[in-house]
This record gives structure tokens, C-alpha cells and sequence, in this order.
């Protein structure tokens, strides 16, 4: 936890803000947690459009805390975008106030866990979580699909750290020659005393911000070898040739 040494308020609340963020090989595509609106919703409304990254929310029913999606039109090939996206330790590269981060239990490339950490300024309690994360592509369409479902159990809890228990992501990448196009869908309980309405009111930042860390990161020299590795039948297999230092 960082002391309130330089910290002013606005500091704060983007911290706050930026655990909702950080917070899944039969099948060619996974499906969409449930917990999550359906993409194409007519609910989602447009909060900020930048560049290629455009961030929309939607207030949910059973939840104080809104939804979101970024869609982004990224200029790296997909194959960096997943190579860092299946790199343990990229939440750090890429995910504002991401400090920890690395894998955890029994893992492949389908099927996963990560346990990681969002410092937040004093005095509020730094937030981790275990997400399981669940990896499927088709060749054939180009698309590659990651889903992340908080995993609570799966490591002990720690007495300095809240644990977020609610958190699903659902990453859409499809490849357009050399560039990636994104569609991230998220909706998190961040756990503990924070307010919905504080948490909502600062929901647009941190998936632009992150976003353009995604792609600035995929365009990296030691990104630029990797390839996505598909069986016969097309179906995504492995990510390789990526170098993870």
C-alpha cells in the first residue's frame, strides 16, 4: 500500500477506478459469461470516443457498479496482442496500477490461472484476485476470444489484501491484416466499502488509458516474433516465439 506522500484526491480515484479493470480447447470459440451484457446492446451508451478507442457503459440491475466495453482498432497484429495477453506478467506492462502479477496452479494455454495485484493508495486496502482465463481462435475467422472469471478460492486469502470475488472479462480480438481490432467486455465488483456511484463516475479513464498501453506494448520488438499455432482443423493451439523479458 502507497503512503499519502504525493497522492491528491484525483490520484486516488483513478486508483480506486483502476481495480475495476484489472480485474476466460474442445470449442473454437468460448462462450460469453453469463454475467456479461451481450455485446450489441442497444442498452450501451457511448461515454468517450479517442482516436480508434471508443468506451461505452451500461447500468446492470443486480449490480450498484456498471458495465463496460471498449472496442479499439489496434495498430499490432494479433499475434503480439495475444502473446502479451498470455504473458502472466503483462498486467503489469500494460493494466495501470497492476503491481503483481504471475501464474498460478496447474495451467495450459487454454485453461489457466493468474493471481495479481492493484496497489491502491492509503488508506484504502490494496485489491487481488485469481482469475481463471479461457483462450479459444478460429483460424478461419481470424478471432480469437479471452474470457476471465474471478477464481477467489483458489489461493488463500492474504490479511493486507481484499480479494475481489466477482470480476468477468470477455476480450474479442479479430485480426485485420496487421492490426487488431478489440472488443473488451467487463463488469466487476471491486469488494469492500467503495461506492458504486464513485466507481461508475471514473469508468471511462482506465480502458482508454489501459488500451493504448495494450497497443503500445503489443508493438514491442520482443513481441514481434510471435505466432499464433492452429491444429488441422483450425482451431487455436498455442501462441509461441514470443520472448516474455
Amino acid at each position: 500500500m502507497t503512503m499519502p506522500l504525493a497522492h491528491g484526491f484525483k490520484g486516488w480515484l483513478t486508483a480506486i477506478s483502476s481495480l475495476v479493470f484489472a480485474l476466460t480447447a474442445s470449442a473454437p470459440i468460448a462462450a460469453q459469461p453469463q454475467t456479461l451484457p451481450v455485446e450489441d446492446s442497444d442498452a450501451w451508451e457511448l461515454r468517450k470516443e479517442e482516436g480508434n478507442i471508443r468506451v461505452y457503459t451500461m447500468d446492470k440491475n443486480d449490480s450498484s457498479f456498471q458495465a463496460f466495453k471498449a472496442e479499439a482498432l489496434l495498430d499490432a497484429p494479433i499475434d503480439a496482442v495475444v502473446a502479451v495477453m498470455n504473458n502472466p506478467q503483462s498486467c503489469i506492462e500494460w493494466l495501470l496500477n497492476c503491481t503483481e502479477s504471475y501464474a498460478v496452479g496447474k495451467s495450459s494455454f487454454h485453461d489457466r490461472y493468474v493471481y495479481s495485484v492493484n496497489n491502491m493508495p492509503w488508506p484504502v486496502t490494496d485489491r487481488d484476485y485469481v482469475l481463471n482465463i479461457q483462450t479459444r481462435g478460429n483460424k478461419a475467422t481470424g478471432e480469437v476470444v479471452v474470457n476471465m472469471s474471478a477464481a477467489p478460492d483458489m489461493q488463500a486469502t492474504r490479511s493486507n489484501r481484499v480479494r475481489v470475488e466477482q470480476s468477468d472479462t470477455r476480450y474479442r480480438f479479430i485480426s485485420e491484416d496487421d492490426t487488431t481490432r478489440m472488443v473488451w467486455l467487463q463488469h466487476t465488483d471491486p469488494n469492500g466499502t467503495l461506492p458504486g456511484w464513485l466507481v461508475n463516475s471514473l469508468l471511462v479513464d482506465i480502458p482508454l488509458k489501459s488500451t493504448k498501453e495494450l497497443e503500445r506494448i503489443a508493438g514491442l520488438e520482443r513481441y514481434q516474433k510471435a505466432t499464433l499455432v492452429y491444429d488441422d482443423e483450425g482451431r487455436l493451439m498455442d501462441v509461441t516465439a514470443a520472448e516474455n523479458n
